[in-house]
């Protein structure tokens, strides 16, 4: 076995695009489950800051990522029972990722090369990176709804998280985890970067800790100007900052948006683990910008750690806000609250306002929501129409505070087994949502898409999600909302978005390949589009 001296050269700090590429690395394989600064999941996935595995154990941590990992580990005294699948990098990418994690967040520093990561897989059961590529190709296109035609757009070189673009159809911008934003034709499939995250996201903090972890909302206004909400943990700052920003484009160049430069921006305190962030921007039938921003916690849970803010939630957390394009750095106008990640929205016909909303760790189910202006939305005193508390800690909540419930699921499909369940199976990650308008055929208009991510919580003992589903809402004996809902697409590969553009088009942006838990999604997906068959 290695030792710890043969495979670091303490003395030496690698190179600054070294780190760089490491963090992008990190950024896009690591971070969901390990978290921007490295601290892991409790009970779930190991803290990779200050890890004694890391400094003791290095080959170890190697074969983790390169084979995958399942069953209890302990590090740092502590349990943890995830598991983790092969993540799909060569020798020189492991060594890079390995690099960035030495470098950061308390470990000794140093340099893994990509010798050592050849040496550590040519004695392990690891697949040779040729033979992961080989386990993560492209799956089959599932069957379409009858009436409908399904096709590959293009396949993606990097992660994608968001679609946008003026409603015409012809042209989609697909944002980055990294900021970067493709120009895609949608006929052609030609593909061509526009927008490079490393020229505008604004650092904050001196440290490179300091990541800019997630850019995971675009959405463009009625002047074709993008707008992308970037998230940034600051551990200079004491406690850690979590600092919000969103860009605007300041100029066109060929007809396409471009020269994004900082419009909005607030920070809060960070979170070693849950924070959720501005997760997603949408403009309203009212002209204004709409900003998910979520909780900084699993479920309101406190700390001791003098490095982080050791309350819950603040008064700009977990909630909804409504900013005014016509101005510079607007005033932050709060919307909703009890709102733990509105990671998609969109409004119906009659300016009514849809969002998906993930669970905790703790497993009621994931939610579809009416939003409405001023109503709250139980979290984290309350998840579902869970009328236990998920957690010791779960705080009681303010007396005469009312809970607005999540919209009843009454079948067949998304989690539905004979009785209402509000709303969705546990832990499938409901993402992007699109509201099907006169575009579309009998049976489909008026009614809402989700994507549904897949579930990575590997207390989840089959996959769910994975899918598109349609939800058709329609008003009960009480005068609420219901959904009817059916399995539109399925199996997909962790579609993540889904936007109407063009006369009866949807766009699905699969961020990565796999179909179910059980593999690795680190190579990025494609865009699908979902057409009416033409007469």
């Amino acid at each position: 076995m290695l030792i710890i001296m043969q495979l670091l050269t303490l003395a030496a700090l690698a190179e600054p695009t070294d780190l760089e590429h490491g963090r992008d690395l990190y950024v896009r394989n690591c971070f969901v489950c390990h978290q921007s600064n490295g601290q892991g999941v409790p009970g779930v996935f190991p803290p990779l800051a200050k890890s004694d595995l890391i400094a003791t154990n290095m080959e170890r941590a190697i074969k983790a990522l390169a084979e995958g990992m399942s069953g209890e580990i302990v590090v740092l005294g502590k349990k943890y029972n995830g598991a983790m699948p092969p993540v799909v990098l060569n020798d020189e990418e492991v060594a890079q990722v390995f690099t960035y994690v030495l470098n950061n967040w308390g470990n000794a520093g140093g340099t893994i090369s990509a010798d050592m990561v050849k040496d550590v897989r040519s004695r392990s059961a690891s697949p040779t990176f040729e033979k992961l590529q080989q386990s993560s190709a492209y799956p089959p296109l599932p069957n379409p709804p009858e009436g409908f035609t399904l096709r590959e757009v293009v396949r993606l070189t990097e992660n994608g998280v968001r679609l946008a673009s003026d409603g015409q159809g012809r042209v989609l911008y697909v944002l980055t985890a990294g900021g970067d934003v493709f120009r895609v034709e949608t006929e052609t499939g030609a593909m061509r970067q526009l927008l490079w995250g490393k020229s505008y996201l604004i650092t904050h903090g001196k440290d490179v800790g300091g990541l800019t972890f997630a850019t995971v909302g675009m959405a463009m206004d009625r002047q074709n100007r993008l707008y992308i909400a970037g998230n940034q943990q600051d551990i200079s700052e004491s406690p850690v900052q979590n600092h919000v920003t969103i860009y605007r484009t300041t100029a066109f160049a060929g007809g396409d948006p471009v020269d994004p430069k900082p419009w909005f921006w607030t920070n809060y305190p960070g979170s070693p683990a849950y924070i959720h962030a501005a997760e997603n921007i949408a403009f309203g039938p009212d002209g204004f910008l709409y900003v998910g921003n979520g909780a900084r916690t699993d479920a309101g849970q406190t700390g001791t750690d003098s490095t982080w803010y050791g309350g819950g939630e603040t008064p700009i957390t977990a909630c909804m806000w409504r900013l005014d394009p016509k101005m510079e750095n607007p005033p932050l106008e709060v919307f909703a609250r009890g709102i733990r990640n509105a990671y998609g929205f969109c409004w119906n016909d009659k300016g009514e306002m849809l969002a998906t909303e993930n669970g905790p760790d703790a497993d009621p189910p994931d939610e579809l929501n009416l939003i409405e202006r001023g109503k709250h939305y139980g979290f984290p005193y309350t998840f579902a129409d869970w009328k236990k508390k998920a957690y010791a800690h779960t705080p009681d909540p303010p007396p005469g505070l009312e809970f607005t419930l999540p919209i009843p699921n009454i079948g067949p499909d998304g989690g539905y087994e004979g009785k209402p369940i509000y709303s969705f199976d546990p832990h499938s990650s409901p993402a992007g949502i699109a509201y099907l308008g006169d575009d579309f055929p009998a049976g489909y208009r008026g009614t809402f898409l989700v994507a549904r991510f897949g579930n990575f919580i590997r207390s989840v003992k089959e996959s769910c999600g994975y899918d598109i589903l349609q939800a058709r809402l329609r008003r009960n004996a009480e005068g609420k909302y219901e959904a009817e809902i059916h399995t539109l697409l399925a199996p997909l590969g962790r579609p993540l978005d889904v936007h109407v553009s063009g006369a009866g088009k949807v766009y699905i942006c699969e961020y990565a390949r796999a179909t179910n838990s059980f593999a690795s999604f680190s190579l990025p997906g494609r865009i699908l589009e979902l057409a009416v068959k033409k007469n």
